[in-house]
């Protein structure tokens, strides 16, 4: 999701640093709040409505931890949910996500079993959804991303795709389990889909410890 355009330097750096460890910020704090939302100063902005893709399962399991063994650079990704009228954080929103292991393959679709890289977790009341993974692996003509849904008493209210660095792709993809399939075929600007909003959805993941944490805010319509 853009953050709103006056959103000052100094409060965008502020924001990163607090998404980047995981917290809970506070949205209205950060972006104004509903106030400011009404006197036109901010407004919180659609998250892109992006293609959910071929290997979307429903009814995956409630989780934080969806790695299940996978081999992989760790990445934790707190993703916030917030009204794009109010910008007033959604609680109780069911966050979906998936993506493939470090070799581009997805659980459960074309004869691979299992339930990895998969889950569900249920925003709390700051609006947010804590998932522990591992950095997505890459698989032909596609850019390195992770898929999202948003659920809001039994409606989907947002279908998205979260996008990384081209830079910090390479990086990642340098050490083991990756470097066996090198770097991505397809970087961001040549990924379609990526070209048709994905820029909005584009993380920008820290350092943590021996992995990533990387953070994203998703404005819904909650209908």
């Amino acid at each position: 999701m853009q953050l709103p355009e006056r959103l000052s330097r100094r409060g965008l750096l502020r924001l990163a640093a607090l998404g980047a460890a995981g917290a809970a910020w506070p949205v209205e704090e950060a972006v104004a709040g509903p106030r400011a939302v009404a006197s036109g100063a901010v407004s919180c902005v659609l998250a892109p409505e992006l293609t959910e893709g071929p290997y979307y399962l429903p009814n995956e399991r409630i989780r934080r931890d969806i790695t299940e063994g996978k081999p992989g650079t760790p990445l934790r990704l707190s993703l916030t949910v917030v009204s794009a009228s109010s910008c007033k954080p959604i609680a109780g929103a069911a966050v979906d996500i998936w993506h493939a292991d470090a070799g581009g393959v997805y659980s459960g679709v074309a004869g691979n079993t299992g339930t990895f890289l998969r889950g569900i977790q249920k925003s709390d009341r700051s609006g947010l959804a804590v998932f522990d993974t591992i950095y997505p692996g890459w698989y032909q003509g596609r850019a390195v991303h992770v898929h999202v849904k948003v659920h809001l008493g039994g409606n989907v209210v947002h279908t998205g795709q979260l996008f990384f660095p081209d830079a910090l792709s390479d990086r990642v993809y340098r050490a083991a389990p990756y470097k066996a399939r090198g770097n991505p075929d397809t970087p961001d600007a040549a990924d379609a889909i990526y070209r048709n909003g994905g820029s909005r959805s584009l993380l920008h993941p820290v350092r943590s410890g021996r992995g990533y944490t990387g953070a994203m805010v998703m404005g819904v319509h909650p209908g």
